[in-house]
């Protein structure tokens, strides 16, 4: 007695090779098969036939890739899975941004309190310094340009700008302890 994969897998070989009344029995006998896979998977009755539909046609477009060493049946289920899946992933309903507009964060904005936290550190250090931490580190000015409007060598200002991160390092990690 055969299994229904070596009935499968013998028709579709046969099919592969010209049959056209084996491709037709394969489509047959799968097709309920396809039909139960869709249901189990899909929560809207109405679309079962539908998957039913692009499962059928995806094996008949994709039906070359089947390996005819291999079992037909996990081949077959691999795509109602994906048809089930790609319905499923249709059915999400799309919100337009401007009903929620007004709840979304301004990432534009940054964290506030963060921003909070660094002023007030860099108020704890000399202006200069301070000056150049907001101009490399928060504007992203180039050590250069800073260096050119303050009067100073690029190397100096990448110096105080370190010097400058470190002290604000070690103020921020005083009021953490």
């Amino acid at each position: 007695m055969t299994t229904r994969d070596e009935l499968w897998s013998d028709l579709l070989r046969r099919a592969l090779a010209g049959d056209g009344p084996c491709y037709a029995r394969f489509l047959h006998e799968a097709t309920p098969v396809i039909r139960k896979i869709a249901r189990a998977r899909c929560t809207v009755e109405a679309e079962v036939e539908d998957i039913v539909q692009e499962v059928l046609l995806a094996v008949h477009a994709k039906r070359h890739t089947w390996r005819s060493d291999q079992p037909v049946s996990p081949w077959l289920y691999a795509i109602a899975r994906y048809k089930a899946a790609d319905a499923a992933r249709r059915r999400r309903v799309a919100v337009p941004i401007e009903d929620v507009v007004e709840t979304l964060e301004d990432e534009a904005a940054g964290d506030v309190t963060a921003a909070r936290d660094l002023a007030r550190l860099l108020d704890g250090i000399d202006p200069r310094a301070a000056g150049i931490v907001r101009a490399v580190g928060v504007e992203g000015e180039s050590a250069g340009e800073v260096g050119a409007r303050l009067g100073m060598s690029e190397g100096a200002v990448r110096v105080a700008y370190h010097r400058a991160m470190t002290k604000l390092r070690r103020m921020a990690e005083a009021e953490d302890d």
